[in-house]
Formats: C-alpha cells, structure tokens, sequence
C-alpha cells in the first residue's frame, strides 16, 4: 500500500501489540514473525513489511515472489491511498504466486469523523476481485487479529487441500500441533521428495 497507510503498525500490532504515534517511513523492507496456533496447526508467519514508497519499488516488488499471501492496505481517510489499490493490486498479480491469498485492508478506521472512503465502496471493489476484505484499526487494536488470522487460516487451507501444485504456496510447511504418537507431526511439500 501507500506511504502512511499504517502497514507498519498494523505488523507491529499484530506482532508485538505495540503501536507507535511517531513510526519512521519504512525503507526498504522489514521482517517481523509470529507463531500462531490455527484450525489445530502451528502457523509461523513471515511477515514482510515493505516500503510505500516510490523509490523502493524495485527492491519491494522482488519480495513479492516468495509470497503466499498478501494485506493490501489503504488508509480509510485517504482516498487518494485507496485510489492506489489498483495499480498496487496489479503490481502484486505481476510479482507473486498466482494463488497468492490477498485482503484489501481499509485500516484507521477508528478516525470514521474522517473517513473518506466509504465501507461498502471497498467492499464492493474487494469482492469484484476476489479478495477477502477487512476493516481495521492498529491504533486501537480492531480486527488486526482477525485479518492477518482470515488470511493464514486462507493459506493454510489452500495449502492443505494441495489445490496448490506449483509456485509458492507448495513449498509452505504444515505442522500439526499433536500426532498420533504425541509428537508434532509434519509435512514437507517440495520440489523434489520422492512419492
């Protein structure tokens, strides 16, 4: 998304449940991990926050390539950032793994006496597009949970339904949390194991 949508603070949010008033312009791209535990898996999420920025395109497209899912995110008393959601939308489908999972994100919901970009506009474009959609609010903690969570439980799914044959999304390990003889079980899908 665009510079100052907040992708640095919903990562920070959802990774460390911090929030900062005063966070720096991303340069480049940054790292931030969580484990999580879903539909009785153990989710490691490798997060890339990458830079809004112009000047950092070329570096931060490069990291769409690993991808498996994505949070494209505007800011909801911006409308200029929501404008931009087109042309970031189609950068990623350029980069990424075709079955990349993708969320439009409207986050700063929780400044509604500005917003400018109406709830049921984006999720109107969301659906169009196939993409899941989600209001959000780093500041005040709402629904960050519940979108990074939709959006692995998505990749999660697709990974397990082995709908997924090439690209990315095959590469992912699953591991479940407790197997039949008490230890964690898990699953390796690569290029190359033997049947």
């Amino acid at each position: 998304g665009s510079p100052g949508v907040g992708k640095s603070n919903l990562l920070s949010r959802f990774t460390k449940n911090e929030f900062s008033h005063d966070s720096r312009t991303t340069i480049g791209v940054e790292f931030s991990t969580r484990t999580v535990q879903l539909d009785n898996f153990t989710i490691k999420a490798q997060i890339w926050d990458t830079a809004g920025l112009e000047r950092y395109r070329a570096i931060t497209s490069a990291y769409y390539r690993g991808a498996v899912g994505a949070l494209l995110v505007y800011d909801v008393s911006k409308h200029l950032t929501y404008e931009s959601v087109e042309r970031w939308l189609k950068e990623l489908y350029e980069h990424a793994d075709p079955h990349i999972v993708v969320m439009l994100v409207g986050n700063k919901r929780d400044l509604e006496s500005l917003r400018t970009v109406p709830t049921e506009e984006a999720k109107d474009f969301a659906e169009k597009r196939g993409l899941m959609f989600m209001e959000t609010s780093a500041l005040d903690s709402t629904n960050v949970e519940a979108a990074f969570s939709e959006v692995l439980t998505a990749i999660q799914r697709k990974v397990a339904s082995r709908e997924v044959t090439r690209g990315s999304i095959s590469a992912v390990t699953l591991s479940s949390p407790i197997g039949p003889s008490g230890e964690a079980q898990e699953e390796r899908r690569g290029c190359c194991k033997s049947s």
